[in-house]
């Protein structure tokens, strides 16, 4: 096995409330200025695990602030050599991004691309397909891995079959928040979400999951703690048209496709997400991440080469969600929070039009990551252990120092 760590980093020019919908709000983002990053708190924590090969760094930054934040990437990663780390910022990912356009030049907006949670993540693919890693494992810079083992237990069962001859190609682990819980906080229920009950219908899965054999069929994943075996990210795409939930999303998708995710319990992660800046821009988020799923997945229901997802097979999580019930549960919670929150202009706007605006938005949308797919597989071959490309990721990817070091290795094997 050829495991590649990649880590997506967010990074914002200042700790400012983006507006609710701004294009290129993401929940983690790490202001530039900030002293210690998430993201030196998590290599740090990775120099402590076994059978680190390679760490890809995907850099996500707003244009006026993309040159400070490399520099910052670069110096953090600097400190780490051990990790064998690459950086993939505008410039390397541009040598991918022209290899998408050229093989599927006709579809819908940046499908690989260092922008939206689901083209990022195909981004990282693309990367460690570059370099022929057979695994991907996905770890997010808020997220800190607890012991030596992380990727011993990473790996564990993937490119393997099940008792009933199922593959393990995608695996899911879990984390644990600052008190060392994998359950959602339920302990202070505001009325204003009376509607929006997904934590209690995440811990009932949670808890059925945590009782079972290590591995077992997933309702979940956790993005920031998640293995892919080539046999799945060379054929499955993450959605790069969703607004947010692409990790859950993928599972989705690999169902339709007929596969599996599969949920490991004794993998884990710690979670330490910094504040939220606005529970309304997530909220409108999640208006369009949920609508748009309803509507995909209604429409993939309808094609014959696709396996058909029923409410029964996703219960208890995230089955309602997944139902014309998801509508009912965004009306309500809007008007809900327009009373009760502190940002009610802004829930206001959504229980006004933004909610419609979704709708429309989803139905016209719905056929667009099915296209894409299409031409995942001839992607991904075209990329896999491309020379070329790996020499130009390499030669500008890694931080100052270890590009010298690296061209010294080389010249001293010549």
């Amino acid at each position: 096995m050829n495991p590649a760590i990649v880590i997506p980093s967010y990074w914002a020019a200042d700790d400012r409330i983006r507006a609710v919908g701004e294009v290129g709000t993401y929940d983690h983002a790490t202001p530039v200025t900030k002293p210690t990053p998430e993201l030196e708190t998590c290599l740090e924590s990775l120099e402590q695990v076994r059978g680190v090969l390679r760490v890809i760094v995907l850099l996500v930054a707003e244009p006026v602030c993309e040159e400070t934040a490399r520099i910052r990437v670069d110096s953090i990663c600097r400190a780490h050599p051990n990790l064998n780390p690459v950086v993939v910022g505008t410039k390397e990912a541009a040598c991918i991004e022209d290899v998408v356009h050229a093989i599927a030049p006709d579809v819908e907006g940046d499908p690989v691309a260092l922008r939206g949670y689901g083209a990022i993540r195909n981004m990282g693919l693309a990367a460690a397909a570059v370099y022929g890693h057979d695994i991907v494992v996905f770890l997010d810079d808020d997220e800190v891995a607890l012991d030596e083992n992380f990727l011993i237990d990473a790996v564990y069962g993937l490119g393997n079959v099940n008792r009933q001859d199922i593959a393990i190609d995608a695996k899911s682990g879990f984390f644990i928040d600052r008190e060392d819980s994998c359950f959602a906080d339920e302990s202070h229920p505001h009325w204003s979400d009376k509607y929006w009950a997904k934590r209690s219908e995440f811990n009932q899965w949670m808890r059925r999951a945590q009782e079972a054999t290590r591995i077992s069929r997933s309702n979940y994943v956790c993005g920031g703690c998640f293995a892919l075996h080539a046999n799945a990210f060379t054929q499955v795409a993450f959605d790069p048209y969703i607004t947010r939930g692409e990790d859950m999303d993928y599972l989705i998708t690999m169902r339709m496709h007929g596969r599996e995710v599969w949920f490991d319990n004794t993998w884990h992660v710690r979670h330490l997400p910094p504040e939220i800046p606005s529970a309304a821009s997530r909220f409108l988020q999640d208006v369009y991440r949920w609508t748009y799923e309803y509507e995909k997945v209604r429409f993939a229901n309808t094609q014959p080469d696709f396996r058909v997802i029923t409410r029964q097979s996703l219960e208890p999580y995230p089955a309602p969600w997944l139902s014309r019930e998801v509508f009912d549960r965004i009306r309500k919670t809007s008007f809900r929070r327009a009373l009760a929150e502190p940002e009610h202009m802004a829930y206001l706007r959504i229980w006004l039009h933004g909610r419609h605006e979704a709708e429309r938005w989803a139905k016209e949308h719905a056929q667009a990551y099915l296209e894409f797919q299409t031409f995942w597989p001839r992607i991904m071959a075209s990329l896999w252990e491309d020379e070329d490309i790996e020499e130009r990721i390499t030669a500008t990817g890694a931080p100052a120092q270890l590009r010298k070091d690296r061209l010294d290795g080389r010249t001293e094997q010549r």
